[in-house]
């Protein structure tokens, strides 16, 4: 753990001594995407040719939560899990940027001299084609590139990614996952499974009462996929390696009369206690929507289902019939 702290400096540049040299990519980084992961592959394959440390230089809040928080995008991951995905393809330092008014403020060439240049001197910046930076958004690609000609440091441009017909981006994702659960195509844009990640926290046990106990987990980010039940695996953040299949539910569980959306989870074959740990939930296919049950009988029927699919998705096709034990 300690020494993936050192790999993050929280705050802004000022928070660490200069850097003699770096290669440095710049964004918002929400969900770290297959085009996001284009930038830090660069950026990584760059720092190593030329032998200085790679940067992701991130902002948080979300520029957007700043400027209009009325009308702001939910969040895909967590700052922290963002981090994590940062520092997992290759990141050697990650930078987070303090993104409040004052500095949202900055004149471009200021954010450019004092925030950039100064702290990490950049040999190399490596950029999405619809980078924007300083005050009201003006500075932009062709403007960082003269930035580059005045304080000696390459401009690399990457172009869009897409997959199949779709432009790879982080509101491409969000709307799979809001408008119909479509995990498998998140999955086909991410590179990976979206998780939800988040602390279990003690629940009304009525899982635990009809036979599937459940663990409850209070998100750590803003964006839920539709509500439904899905096929998982979890793992406890801090046990790297140790993931387990599960079936998850998103939603208000309305057979109770329940109240506010819920991310409720039964692992299969798992009896101990989670309270208090921080977990992520990775959601592997969508099983089917939410729905009312007329009575706790047919609910427990349909969640015993629920684990058969799961098993069968999750463990292959003879696992379905296999027997909680």
């Amino acid at each position: 753990m300690t020494k993936v702290m050192e790999r993050v400096i929280r705050g802004g540049a000022a928070q660490r001594p200069p850097l003699p040299a770096s290669v440095v990519t710049l964004g918002s980084f929400d969900g770290v995407h297959l085009g996001h992961q284009a930038l830090l592959a660069r950026t990584t394959s760059l720092a190593r040719q030329r032998g200085v440390p790679s940067v992701a230089y991130t902002f948080d809040p979300h520029p957007t939560k700043v400027f209009s928080p009325e009308r702001a995008s939910p969040s895909l991951m967590a700052l922290d899990e963002r981090i994590r995905c940062l520092l997992a393809h290759g990141i050697d330092l990650v930078l987070v940027e303090t993104f409040d008014a004052a500095f949202a403020d900055l004149r471009p060439e200021h954010w450019v001299a004092t925030y950039l240049v100064g702290p990490l001197h950049p040999q190399c910046v490596v950029v999405g084609h619809n980078f924007t930076y300083g005050r009201g958004g003006v500075g932009n690609v062709a403007s960082l590139r003269e930035a580059g000609d005045l304080h000696a440091f390459d401009l690399e441009v990457i172009a869009p990614v897409s997959v199949g017909s779709d432009f790879v981006s982080s509101s491409r994702v969000r709307e799979l996952l809001s408008s119909a659960g479509d995990v498998a195509g998140a999955r086909a844009l991410l590179g990976r499974n979206f998780a939800v990640t988040g602390r279990v926290v003690r629940g009304d046990a009525r899982g635990r009462s009809i036979g599937f106990p459940t663990i409850n987990v209070d998100p750590a980010h803003e964006l839920l996929p539709r509500r439904g039940v899905y096929a998982s695996r979890v793992e406890v953040l801090g046990e790297e390696g140790v993931v387990r299949p599960a079936v998850s539910n998103i939603g208000v569980r309305p057979t109770f009369e329940g109240e506010g959306v819920r991310v409720e989870t039964h692992i299969l074959d798992f009896s101990g206690e989670l309270y208090g740990e921080s977990v992520r939930i990775e959601l592997v296919e969508r099983i089917r929507d939410e729905q009312r049950f007329a009575g706790v009988e047919a609910l427990v029927a349909q969640i015993g289902a629920d684990v058969a699919a799961a098993r069968r998705l999750l463990l292959g096709p003879d696992a379905g019939t296999m027997a909680q034990s």
